[in-house]
């Protein structure tokens, strides 16, 4: 079976100097063309790649925008198409892990269908502030809206705007499907936290959490403590914190000193809602010569860059970012196309490492 392939009209290469664009304007579609010797049409179908043009064809034309140094008119394409391949997503001003890498899988995932991304951060979450943000982005004309947030203030900001583009959530595991959403699965992985200690023999694990406000703090002790429960154990109260390494530094000294003071025995296990959580607990431990795993096992999340240089390298759950951003993507265009999306939960998995081991005898 023969492919069919569209011919294109030919047309004679003109006689034109180095750079034939016209002084005082950028090179055009047209001036391709005469470079290249093909028609108008012909360059528009190398441009959106279209699958009917002779190889030779293409080489020629790729090498006259190449020399031209010529750009796309995005503004008439849009006029064209009513698209603009550019959306804008707006995530907390904050240095956290997960925000950063989830805002990286999303412009990767976007790049490789041939859109771009614009940022807009915010201090807080509140109406006035997402409202803006979201504002502005209708005024720019993008196709749609990603709001990266794990927090109850965001959700209640986005779900209060009237948008007029589609705009997907990343973090909340659904909103009774009227905001498209996708969720690394925060339960699940806090589930297999705990497992794994539980499998090594710790029956006293305790959790040190993230700020109650977070969705995802909540769901991952939620995770630690259904898990305990199902295995018979009554766990200890959580120890709340936030996300950071000085927070838990400064909780491994509160429990280290209501050990010695006999107030409270020190856990053969800890769950830390985060990484810095983890790093700070095991500074507050080496400093006090407890030793990890030996007399007592911790287990982070996130594995952030550098976890496996912790000392000692950190057992933790690890979110798979790039496909979070991929889904997410899927389900921005998805509403782009007026098509129902469902809430999409993106897998968690275990990195066992040197700082989860058997509890002491």
């Amino acid at each position: 079976m023969t492919r069919k392939t569209t011919s294109e009209p030919v047309v004679a290469p003109a006689a034109v100097p180095e750079h034939p664009a016209p002084a005082g304007r950028p090179p055009a579609m047209g001036d391709v063309a005469r470079l290249a010797g093909v028609s108008h049409q012909t360059v528009s179908r190398v441009l959106n790649d279209h699958p009917h043009v002779r190889a030779e064809t293409r080489d020629r034309v790729l090498s006259a925008i190449q020399q031209l140094g010529y750009r796309r008119n995005t503004v008439a394409r849009a006029l064209v198409t009513r698209r603009t391949g550019a959306i804008g997503v707006v995530t907390e001003d904050s240095p956290l892990y997960g925000p950063t890498m989830t805002l990286i899988a999303l412009e990767n995932a976007a790049r490789g269908q041939g859109m771009y991304v614009s940022v807009a951060t915010v201090t807080r979450w509140d109406v006035a502030t997402v409202r803006a943000s979201l504002e502005h982005y209708l005024d720019q004309g993008v196709d749609g809206v990603v709001v990266i947030a794990s927090h109850d203030e965001a959700v209640r900001a986005v779900r209060s705007f009237p948008a007029r583009v589609p705009v997907v959530m990343i973090g909340p595991a659904e909103l009774d499907g009227d905001v498209p959403t996708v969720a690394v699965n925060q339960y699940a992985g806090a589930r297999l936290a705990t497992r794994h200690l539980l499998d090594l023999g710790h029956t006293d694990v305790l959790h040190v959490s993230g700020p109650s406000v977070w969705l995802d703090a909540r769901s991952r002790a939620r995770g630690w403590h259904d898990t305990m429960l199902q295995a018979g154990l009554h766990p200890r109260d959580p120890v709340p914190g936030d996300w950071t390494a000085s927070t838990g530094f400064r909780i491994g000294k509160e429990l280290l000193e209501r050990d010695r003071a006999g107030a409270d025995r020190l856990p053969t296990a800890v769950f830390a809602a985060n990484d810095q959580l983890a790093l700070g607990l095991l500074h507050a431990f080496a400093e006090s010569g407890v030793r990890v795993p030996h007399d007592v096992s911790v287990v982070g999340y996130d594995d952030v860059e550098g976890a496996a240089h912790f000392f000692p390298p950190l057992t933790t759950v690890r979110p798979d970012f790039v496909e979070l951003g991929r889904r997410c993507l899927d389900q921005l265009v998805a509403a782009m196309a007026g098509e129902p999306a469902e809430p999409v939960l993106v897998r968690a998995s275990l990195t066992v490492r040197a700082s989860s081991g058997r509890p002491r005898t």
